[in-house]
């Protein structure tokens, strides 16, 4: 751990900025912020053979070391936060999973004031508006149709720091539901759902613009019935949050989302849950056992899988190395989209003067060896 570096050259590196890589570039530091140019007597840190890029968005993420952002304490949501940070993730949404509706909005009240401190970015809502055919690991008991009354209720609670709910859209109520999240600027993701092509395009007229987790949680693609997953490929207005873990995906699949949708379109999302940066053991997801084995979490009961234990630095190191996705695009997938799904791209998401100096150094291999959040160092690069 490093403290603040007031000012600083980061120099000699691969710089990934919004008009593309910048081959020995330089990333200034003024404070908190990115600067457009140096004063004199500027530290300067050679990172020759790196690469830097702007800070991980992380628009869906239940937890980590060791910690849930669903059932944890104000203390364990932040020991979660800095596991995140650690990996990259200098922006990070907490994601809840379904629970009783009191649960939830208490649950909102807690995560909201986390999100003024700035420790969080926002509320994500997963469930409890999701399909018994399709929950995942959601508790069956506890799922309910998406009444705009109990989406609103919820909304309050969370006290305007409610950035996305995932909802079935086909269900009763789901239509209307997403009109009032768009009314309110508020995200309307499907997910979790058992929709048809024709039930998802009406969603997305009215409002919808997140798959979540593409591929994951809903209708495969058929030649006959295209479903959820064709809707959501070919529109536009969708962005796909996609886990690139290679538990959730065949690399196939990646692929093709990002040929149909483009880099624009796609978000890089980790889905974590308590294991992720921690290790494999018993858990609770929620109401539900889980237990992780090899890195993979799964349903004690059922066997589905239950989150993931990925870090976005791994989902960055695996889309470039693995899936031979170009490293602009990649940081677009894991940063920029995001940061202006969230509404907060005047601030994070790219190397811009103006901006958080919120970046991470990664080596040649891709491997991370850096992080900076708001000027601070939260892992310094040792180089050499």
């Amino acid at each position: 751990m490093a403290g603040r570096a007031d000012s600083t050259v980061l120099a000699g590196a691969r710089v990934v900025l919004p008009t593309g890589t910048v081959e020995n570039g330089r990333v200034i530091v003024e404070g908190t912020r990115i600067a457009g140019s140096p004063h004199e007597g500027t530290r300067v840190v050679d990172l020759t053979g790196h690469w830097v890029v702007p800070g991980f968005v992380d628009m869906h993420n239940h937890g980590g070391g060791g910690a849930s952002f669903t059932s944890g304490t104000v203390d364990e949501v932040l020991t979660g936060v800095r596991t995140h940070r650690e990996h990259g993730t200098t922006t990070l949404v907490a994601s809840t999973v379904t629970g009783e509706m009191d649960f939830l909005a208490q649950r909102a009240g807690i995560l909201s004031e986390l999100v003024e401190q700035g420790d969080l970015a926002g509320i994500h809502f997963e469930g409890p508006f999701i399909s018994p055919c399709r929950k995942g690991a959601h508790s069956e008991k506890l799922l309910r149709h998406p009444d705009p009354a109990e989406v609103r209720k919820l909304m309050d609670a969370a006290r305007g720091t409610a950035k996305m709910f995932t909802l079935a859209t086909e269900l009763p109520g789901g239509i209307e539901s997403v009109r009032l999240l768009a009314e309110h600027g508020v995200i309307a993701a499907i997910g979790h759902t058992d929709a048809t092509y024709e039930q998802t395009v009406e969603a997305i007229d009215a409002g919808a613009t997140v798959a979540t987790h593409l591929f994951n949680a809903m209708p495969a693609l058929a030649h006959r019935e295209p479903g959820p997953i064709a809707a959501l490929l070919e529109d536009e207005r969708i962005t796909v949050e996609l886990i690139n873990d290679g538990t959730h995906l065949h690399p196939a699949a990646l692929e093709l989302a990002y040929h149909h949708a483009g880099a624009a379109r796609v978000a890089l999302i980790t889905d974590a849950m308590d294991a992720a940066g921690f290790g494999d053991g018993q858990y609770q997801l929620g109401p539900l056992a889980v237990e992780v084995k090899d890195g993979v979490a799964r349903l004690v009961e059922g066997g589905s899988i239950a989150g993931s234990t990925l870090t976005l630095d791994t989902a960055f190191r695996r889309a470039v190395t693995l899936d031979r996705i170009p490293v602009d695009d990649v940081v677009q997938s894991i940063s920029a989209n995001p940061a202006r799904l969230l509404g907060v791209y005047d601030k994070v998401g790219s190397l811009e003067p103006g901006k958080d100096a919120d970046l991470v150094v990664l080596d040649a291999d891709f491997a991370l060896k850096g992080v900076m959040r708001k000027g601070d160092w939260v892992i310094e690069p040792h180089l050499g």
